[in-house]
């Protein structure tokens, strides 16, 4: 049984973003500061990537991880409307790979950031020395 009404509970949940979430603001102004451009939810491509760097033909995703299904401690399903939600991450998870295949299809390189992983400062510089490295060669 969830705690608050049908009606807060859907004030709550009309308040969750989609975009400009504080994970891909963090990633964004570290890849600005790094001196990497980029455009973002560009919609022409399949799933209108968070980041877009056409320099390297690459793309990332910043999922969060309860709504993309992460498995970690945010990823958790909630005690109530377990089913609903479980239906719900696995349509999310078949539509991210889906989308991630037309890309690669496409020649692009994608790159899938889970908000856990740049919860921490020096997570978030891991993971952007991993992007240098690995995807972003200049």
């Amino acid at each position: 049984m969830d705690t608050v009404s049908k009606k807060k509970r859907s004030e709550i949940m009309s308040k969750v973003k989609s975009k400009n979430t504080r994970p891909e603001i963090l990633i964004r102004k570290a890849l600005f500061a790094k001196g990497f451009r980029y455009r973002i939810n560009v919609k022409s491509l399949p799933g209108s990537p968070d980041i877009v760097l056409k320099k390297y033909k690459a793309v990332i995703f910043l999922h969060g991880c309860f709504w993309h299904g992460h498995d970690c401690k945010y990823g958790k399903l909630p005690a109530t409307n377990t089913k609903f939600w479980k239906e719900k991450q696995e349509r999310n998870k078949e539509r991210d790979q889906r989308k991630i295949r037309e890309l690669q299809t496409l020649g692009w390189k994608v790159i899938v950031i889970w908000e856990c992983k740049i919860k921490k400062k020096a997570d978030l510089e891991k993971v952007l020395n991993k992007l240098q490295n690995n995807y972003l060669k200049r």
